[in-house]
């Protein structure tokens, strides 16, 4: 897809990209090309027509396919009566993670107050469960070899370069938000007696790289990576848990399809809420999608006897405040999300906020239960998720309130 000049990031906000939801306002502007990333539908002889002349990425079936071409064969396409052709969205970063990055050779602080806030365990020393299950953290990559991370990484894919929709064992990062968000969700403290730790340390990691070292990709890479995570765990007969923190203003087909065609196949999907409070909808997608769980963010702040969720976490729709139902547009679940700190790119610790750090407590969290309930279907593991957050209301932020609200959702879920 031909790249737009971006001048800020509240332009970039508005725009058709997603971004990963870190808290922060950094604008990047991307280099221009002469190709554009297209979404090709139509009736199956002319779309069988398309792929042999154009090729395809990504072969979403009845749901047509997606492909790269240049300018002038764009405009070709844009000419043929018999098929509807949309410019895929473009996957943006608009936001450094954290702004300064400050990160330290250890950490401050093995089990970090997110981790003693879902353990509810202000003593906790370090953290267990999640054997046998496997979390598919969709971001910018993992740094597999970190110190508390090493040997818990079972798959390893890259779906963000040219040549090739899918590169297997390849998903390194060098942009640091991915291997932050895959500590948070199951490391495993090292080997020093040094390290972090994440909510299910024993679970297994799929990294899967869609977004690029700068944060930028496509939306149709990261619908062919949820796809492809469940797939596998129908292949392998595995029970996954998807982890996103990213997300768009806007509804996006590609990933709204793939993302029902996980939950379907029996595949937990959850994402963050988003970083643009307080306001009221103000939820991204695919958080705000009915088959994600989408997670709010709290602070280390205590109001009204509870945590307090954080002015940039996004929220949902207050019309549908108090009735425990989740639907398009509702934040679902609440978890620790700012000054988070966890693995970092180079092999150290780094401490960032956002909505993007809430979704990886709450896909440990799903994982440690779901090993310890293996028996429980996605559809179980998220009630008992729901049913753990309404025994844990929150009270404090804008929009907070008791039971079922826009800002909380059903409240903060915990081990114990």
């Amino acid at each position: 897809m031909k790249k737009r000049k971006v001048f800020g990031a509240a332009l970039l906000s508005m725009s058709m990209g997603l971004s990963m939801f870190t808290a922060g306002v950094f604008g990047q502007e991307p280099d221009a090309q002469d190709s554009y990333r297209v979404w090709i539908q139509g009736p199956a002889a002319e779309k069988s027509k398309a792929k042999d002349q154009y090729g395809a990425r990504w072969d979403f079936g009845k749901n047509g396919f997606t492909t790269t071409v240049n300018s002038k064969q764009y405009q070709a396409l844009l000419k043929n009566k018999n098929l509807k052709i949309e410019q895929v969205p473009e996957v943006q970063l608009d936001a450094k993670p954290g702004g300064d990055v400050t990160a330290q050779a250890v950490p401050s602080d093995r089990t970090p107050w997110g981790m003693e806030a879902i353990y509810n365990d202000s003593n906790l020393q370090s953290t267990s469960g999640g054997n046998g299950i496997k979390v598919a953290v969709l971001d910018t990559g993992v740094f597999t070899n970190h110190a508390d991370l090493a040997g818990s990484a079972e798959q390893c894919k890259d779906f963000t370069q040219r040549k090739s929709p899918l590169v297997n064992n390849s998903c390194s990062d060098k942009n640091g938000h991915g291997t932050h968000v895959a500590g948070t969700v199951l490391a495993h403290g090292g080997t020093t007696g040094q390290g972090i730790y994440g909510v299910a340390p024993e679970a297994k990691l799929w990294a899967y790289k869609v977004l690029n070292d700068r944060g930028s990709g496509y939306s149709d890479d990261i619908a062919g990576a949820i796809e492809h995570a469940a797939d596998e765990a129908s292949r392998t007969g595995s029970k996954v848990v998807i982890s996103m923190s990213l997300g768009s203003s806007s509804k996006d087909s590609l990933i709204s399809s793939a993302v029902d065609y996980a939950y379907g196949k029996g595949v937990l999907v959850v994402a963050a809420a988003g970083n643009s409070g307080p306001n009221s909808n103000t939820i991204g997608y695919p958080g705000a999608l009915v088959n994600a769980v989408a997670v709010a963010a709290l602070e280390n702040v205590q109001q009204n006897g509870t945590y307090r969720v954080a002015d940039f976490s996004s929220r949902g729709n207050p019309a549908t405040d108090g009735d425990y139902v989740i639907q398009e547009r509702d934040v679902e679940l609440s978890a620790p999300g700012r000054a988070i700190e966890s693995t970092w790119f180079d092999g150290s610790y780094n401490t960032i906020s956002g909505t993007s750090m809430a979704t990886p407590h709450i896909s440990g969290l799903a994982a440690k239960i779901w090993a310890a309930n293996p028996n429980m279907s996605n559809v179980q593991l998220r009630s008992e998720l729901q049913n753990r957050a309404k025994a844990n209301d929150i009270l404090g932020g804008t929009g907070a309130a008791a039971g079922d609200d826009y800002a909380s959702g059903f409240g903060f879920p915990r081990v114990k």
